[in-house]
């Protein structure tokens, strides 16, 4: 191995895939921020996530087949070498890791409002209606949990068959079998077909809400044009082919027709005074503690608005509001409860 394992210097690759992961860290930063910042995902479509984390588990995994060569290397290269000559793997990894957090964001502060059933009981007398969060899961809240494991199963079950095709043939391109350079191109071509369709429904679901919601305007204005740093940088790593860098070249033109769609949408927003999450910019009326105020009689905007008027009936009603949202008020607790869910 020591005989065909040279390290080869390119100082212009070297240097642009260094500009790029950290160009792709600082990309997918406000992203996350703005999850954790507004304590909400509401906004993303769940379809979206599935299909760019297995998207990008894919291109991730396919760069690891054609570069597995260089990677075996590393046993007998220095750690500067071996680092400069991966570096295509480990800005594929990132990517991986940076897009499949959102998902675990978005599982974490999915909005309580909309995990479960909500109901509001009419009652006798005058009194305002009684509100009860019931256990049973809206479906929205369901399909995330349901794809969440698929996005998990998906990226076991690949890892797996790689793992078994790499431990069975030879690492050198030259020598490769049939089946391994079917599965690298199975690889790539299911990345570029999960990135083709990966913003679809979200683009579908920021049209027919006509909020931004979560998404992060700030990332995506960097990424977009990004994705020509991106793929060229692919180009220039040794061993690469068009299976590796086209599922990048896909996801960065549907990005970009998303970014002009919540430009349109944020503007449009604030000229109807209200935030991204379509919640009334000016704070809400103040009403005296004395006073009832029925649920229905209160216009909302969203159903967020609707969430925290609500709150102010639940303190209204007092003390004989039946408890049925305990149960679900303990499930969350924990980073990850929402797998046992």
């Amino acid at each position: 191995m020591s005989g065909t394992c040279e390290p080869h210097h390119d100082a212009s690759a070297n240097a642009l895939t260094a500009f790029m992961c950290i160009g792709i860290t600082i990309s997918y930063l406000p992203q996350h921020w703005r999850i954790i910042s507004a304590k909400s995902s509401e906004g993303f479509s769940p379809w979206f996530l599935l299909l760019g984390s297995t998207s990008s588990a894919s291109a991730m995994l396919n760069i690891i087949v054609v570069q597995w060569g260089l990677i075996n290397c590393c046993q007998v290269l220095p750690f500067g070498s071996c680092v400069e000559s991966i570096a295509g793997v480990l800005q594929l990894i990132l990517v991986w890791v940076l897009f499949v957090l959102i998902l675990v964001l978005y599982m974490v502060y999915y909005p309580p409002h909309l995990k479960y059933v909500e109901l509001d009981v009419d009652l006798p007398n005058g009194l305002p209606p009684r509100h009860i969060k019931t256990p049973v899961k809206r479906e929205g809240w369901k399909l995330s949990i349901t794809l969440t494991w698929a996005v998990c199963v998906h990226i076991a079950v690949i890892s797996f068959v790689t793992y078994m095709l790499l431990a069975t043939n030879n690492p050198d391109e030259a020598y490769r079998t049939r089946q391994l350079r079917l599965w690298t191109m199975f690889l790539g071509v299911t990345s570029a077909l999960l990135a083709a369709f990966q913003y679809i429904p979200q683009i579908s679901h920021t049209w027919g809400i006509k909020l931004v919601g979560a998404l992060s305007i700030p990332m995506m204005c960097i990424q977009t044009p990004g994705a020509v740093l991106m793929v060229l940088s692919i180009v220039l790593r040794p061993g690469t082919n068009w299976t590796t860098w086209i599922s990048y070249a896909v996801a960065g033109v549907m990005q970009g027709v998303l970014l002009v769609m919540c430009i349109i949408f944020r503007g449009r927003q604030h000229a109807l005074g209200l935030d991204d999450f379509g919640r009334p910019l000016a704070p809400p009326p103040s009403y005296p503690a004395s006073q009832s105020i029925h649920i229905d009689a209160v216009p909302a905007v969203e159903d967020t608005a609707r969430s925290s008027q609500r709150v102010l009936v639940d303190e209204a009603v007092g003390e004989d509001t039946p408890l049925l949202q305990t149960g679900a008020a303990k499930q969350n607790k924990g980073l990850f409860s929402w797998l046992k869910r």
